[in-house]
């Protein structure tokens, strides 16, 4: 798409990315472990890094009812991808797909204050939740924070760039406040933090001193599980990602570690994690779900 929309590609040595309007797909799993797709019709893109690009896509699925609503990062014309936006889709009872919400072209219109060398123009959405009939994502390159409503309105609830710089925030929980954890850049130095966002969009630390946060969940007692996706290493490794909880006294315990390039963690209703784990760094196809069992 560079002759398509050259003012926003993304620069080199990230850009140009090769877009695909059909690559994504949304699968379910049973308690057994079967997989089944519900849909394989969503665009993803390749950037440019070689020798190992990075492949974006779906990225986040959330329900209202027993509606499913998908986060898409890996689109737009700055992703290759001219006809689908960066946005937020719902999946119909037949499987088709309905864009909620152009995430990209409000982003076009709406920059954050502390831009990114590697700048994305339409971003890379990477988290989103719901309360009520509203829905809350984060993008990480630029930093923003916004609610979604069903009528595809778009509205900034925090600019964490202006508040924090560039700290790449990817993780969301919601528990009475927002709760959101950064990735940090690289090499990884261990100061990744767990942040509380209030609905107003008042930005506080509830704890410091982690690596490469990907994942948060939060439990009936208000615990709250950080995903590392590498500790104790400059840069991604295999083995390296682990899960820590904060404790209602402020304490940090290790839950589980050995994990390998973990990418995403929700809370079952079983009251297990469940972690995505070899979500990137792995050829197609080695990508799984792995049960983390807690006992207290």
């Amino acid at each position: 798409t560079v002759a398509i929309c050259p003012q926003i590609q993304v620069a080199p040595p990230l850009g140009p990315f090769l877009g695909s309007r059909t690559g994504g797909r949304v699968s379910r799993i049973d308690m057994a472990g079967n997989r089944t797709t519900i849909t394989d019709q969503l665009p993803s893109s390749t950037d440019a890094l070689q020798p190992n690009p990075s492949i974006m896509g779906p990225s986040d699925v959330a329900f209202i009812g027993q509606t499913l609503y998908v986060l898409i990062a890996g689109a737009g014309c700055s992703h290759g991808v001219s006809n689908f936006p960066n946005s937020i889709v719902r999946i119909n009872p037949n499987n088709t797909t309905t864009v909620i919400a152009d995430l990209g072209k409000w982003l076009l219109a709406n920059p954050t204050s502390a831009p990114a060398d590697d700048f994305e123009p339409e971003g890379v959405w990477y988290s989103m939740v719901t309360k009520g009939d509203e829905f809350y994502t984060v993008e990480p390159n630029q930093g923003m924070f916004v609610k979604v409503r069903l009528d595809g309105s778009i509205s900034e609830v925090a600019d964490i760039s202006a508040a924090k710089g560039h700290i790449v925030p990817t993780a969301l929980a919601y528990k009475g406040n927002y709760y959101i954890g950064n990735l940090g850049t690289f090499p990884i130095t261990g100061q990744s933090v767990v942040m509380k966002v209030t609905p107003s969009g008042n930005i506080q630390e509830v704890a410091g001193g982690f690596s490469a946060i990907l994942g948060l969940a939060i439990d009936q007692q208000s615990r709250i599980y950080v995903l590392e996706m590498t500790h104790g290493a400059p840069f991604p490794s295999p083995g390296a990602g682990r899960i820590m909880r904060i404790n209602q006294n402020g304490s940090k315990e290790l839950i589980t570690d050995g994990l390998s390039f973990p990418t995403a963690m929700t809370m079952g209703d079983d009251g297990n994690l469940y972690v995505s784990n070899f979500g990137l760094g792995a050829p197609p196809g080695f990508g799984e779900i792995v049960k983390v069992t807690l006992n207290n």
